[in-house]
């Protein structure tokens, strides 16, 4: 039996590929030689064979459309032939090459049909930072027209925004960062105790208008992606990081956001409107710590010390509400990559832990975010909603046999609760497991994803919710501000459920899930240069997953993962068992959860992967 279908090319880099077939069937297996003239993401058309057990097989493959434009790879030869070595993730094949370069050399070279010529030369340091961003086709600099168009991007204040420059406001970020997107200002406790928290939000909108160059840009992106070494922004950085920046001391068009909040951190009136504000202080997360935490402020101005220690009451008493309706925080252990800023060469790897000016910004973020939600619903508008589904029960029971392996007790019982997530988070939050627990803790969950169809975030246990904050790094961000803009200006005929907000949801869900792997992949890449010079180093870690070809161990303070092969483990031979998720030996076996002290053996910054081994003491 067979039949005609379209799909999406995914290249193994063993050489064979699968079709990801459009009709909703399993990924249809493609035999190398019909693989070789196709790219990783070309949408291909096929014939599809069913062959014994239901395995399916696309042959007859034909090119229906390819959005890459470049490919990475290295200067080989063949006879007297040059050819580039195209990144195995992307191709199977070695592609006939045009343009001046030597073998050996690493390069980006332009698709030309069948063949590739050389677009630029890639310094070695750079390699696995232009791998990535080329295997994952993320668009770098902008075409002239979308910087033509910010160059001359102005905007003007307009009598019927509400000025807020008097106001004293402030901006919390990392010192590095230059998209400033979102300030915070907040009027003292009334008689009653009540709160307003001011969060304005950069307005993209007015120097963005829809439909203009740099907006399809922007919505061909959807997000603004972060490698270490580099950031591809959404927007140009002549708007991003300087003329829609929050920066201090500047007129910056803004909506905002203004919550009331009662002593018991309830939300009781939202109000949502175009405003001006200057911000009077930028502040670092660093800084603002040790002023919550130790009284120490010598970096906060004293014209800002109040506003701060009010949003620090206001942070608080929207924690205790979260608090109470369960679900978990977001607050996490992450890598953090220090650079040598000339070399570009990993100077260090090291796990980078929330500060209290972190749950601060994300307490009053979310809060916004939330608010939002609810106020188009109650109003009958379209929104780009984020929604998270509730974790599938056998992901349940693994994340409670999990939990049991560290010296953990769920007790899940039949249905995993948003407040029974809470308690259970309480069991290993600030503990030397906690990092690992968390990275289990969030497979279980799986990701969120956009919709138009307003739900519930079961991991921020909230009835609604989306994202409103990062317009200048987020276009669904931008996408709900139209909407509000919109309706604050009079129109009435936008209505829930908008189509053309779900096909945009539907590619922003794309575009972030490129953005992550892109992300995580540099990560694990110049994590692995780095661990590539400390091989004979101990470290101390846990089991996070188990794999038929052996554990992938968390190495504590570090942030990063490595893998042990199953060959090289005590009590040997083992069988990987999936039930169980465990690996079981005559006279050893291992599951998830254990901590082991690991050596490392060797590092891939190719693969971007750290290679371990047993310690003596943990065999």
């Amino acid at each position: 039996m067979s039949s005609r279908t379209e799909g999406v090319v995914v290249v193994h880099p063993r050489g064979f590929g699968f079709l990801e077939l459009e009709d909703g069937r399993p990924a249809a297996f493609v035999a190398p030689p019909d693989l070789n003239p196709f790219l990783a993401g070309d949408r291909a058309s096929c014939v599809v064979t069913e062959g014994d057990g239901g395995r399916l097989t696309a042959t007859a493959l034909e090119l229906v459309h390819r959005a890459r434009i470049e490919l990475f790879g290295v200067v080989v030869a063949r006879g007297k032939r040059r050819y580039l070595k195209v990144d195995r993730q992307v191709a199977n094949t070695d592609w006939p090459l045009q343009g001046d370069a030597a073998v050996g050399d690493v390069v980006v070279c332009a698709l030309r049909g069948a063949e590739v010529e050389v677009a630029r030369r890639v310094a070695p340091a750079d390699a696995s930072l232009e791998q990535v961003i080329v295997r994952h086709a993320i668009r770098g600099e902008f075409p002239q027209a979308c910087e033509a168009a910010a160059s001359r991007a102005e905007a003007a204040v307009g009598a019927a925004r509400r000025d807020l420059r008097e106001l004293p406001t402030i901006t919390i970020d990392a010192p590095h960062s230059r998209d400033l997107d979102d300030a915070l200002a907040v009027v003292p406790a009334a008689p009653d105790g009540g709160l307003r928290v001011l969060v304005s939000i950069a307005d993209v909108d007015a120097l963005v208008p829809e439909g203009s160059p740099i907006d399809a840009e922007a919505r061909l992106r959807g997000t603004s992606v972060y490698l270490a070494g580099r950031v591809l922004n959404m927007l140009p950085p002549r708007l991003s990081e300087d003329a829609l920046s929050l920066l201090p001391g500047k007129d910056r068009l803004a909506l905002t956001v203004e919550l009331r909040l009662d002593p018991e951190g309830v939300v009781t009136s939202t109000d949502v409107y175009e405003s001006v504000i200057r911000s009077h202080a930028r502040l670092d997360y660093d800084g603002v710590a040790r002023f919550l935490d130790a009284g120490d402020a010598g970096a906060i101005p004293p014209e800002v010390r109040s506003t701060v220690r009010w949003l620090r009451t206001a942070a608080s008493r929207v924690a205790a509400t979260r608090s109470a309706r369960g679900g978990v925080k977001l607050l996490s252990e992450e890598a953090y990559v220090t650079l040598d800023p000339e070399s570009h060469a990993p100077l260090g790897v090291s796990a980078r832990a929330d500060t209290s000016a972190h749950a601060l910004i994300e307490r009053l973020m979310v809060a916004a975010n939330e608010a939002v939600a609810r106020w188009l619903v109650d109003r009958g508008l379209p929104g780009v909603f984020r929604v998270h589904d509730a974790p599938e029960p056998d992901e349940v029971v693994k994340l409670g046999e999990f939990a049991e392996n560290v010296g953990f007790l769920a007790g899940f019982g039949d249905a995993l609760s948003p407040r029974a997530l809470a308690a259970f988070e309480a069991q290993f939050e600030g503990t030397a497991l906690g990092p690992a627990m968390t990275t289990v803790l969030g497979r279980c969950l799986g990701p969120a994803r956009y919709t138009v169809i307003p739900s519930a975030h079961y991991g921020l246990a909230a009835p609604l919710y989306l994202h409103f904050t990062s317009p200048i790094r987020r276009y669904a961000d931008l996408a709900v501000h139209r909407v509000v803009k919109a309706y604050l200006s009079g129109r009435r005929d936008q209505a829930a459920g908008d189509a053309a907000l779900e096909e945009l949801s539907v590619h922003l869900n794309e575009r972030a899930r490129v953005a992550d792997r892109a992300e995580k992949e540099r990560l694990w890449m110049v994590a692995a240069r780095h661990f590539a010079k400390r091989v004979g180093e101990r470290f101390r870690g846990n089991v996070v997953s188990i794999k038929p070809f052996g554990l992938v161990v968390q190495l504590q303070g570090a942030g990063v993962s490595g893998t042990v092969d199953k060959e090289a483990l005590p009590g040997g031979p083992h069988a990987y068992v999936a039930a169980r998720e465990a690996l079981v030996g005559a006279t050893r076996s291992f599951a998830v959860g254990e901590s082991l002290e690991v050596v490392v053996t060797g590092a891939s910054e190719e693969l971007g992967r750290i290679e371990l081994g047993l310690a003596a003491e943990s065999g």
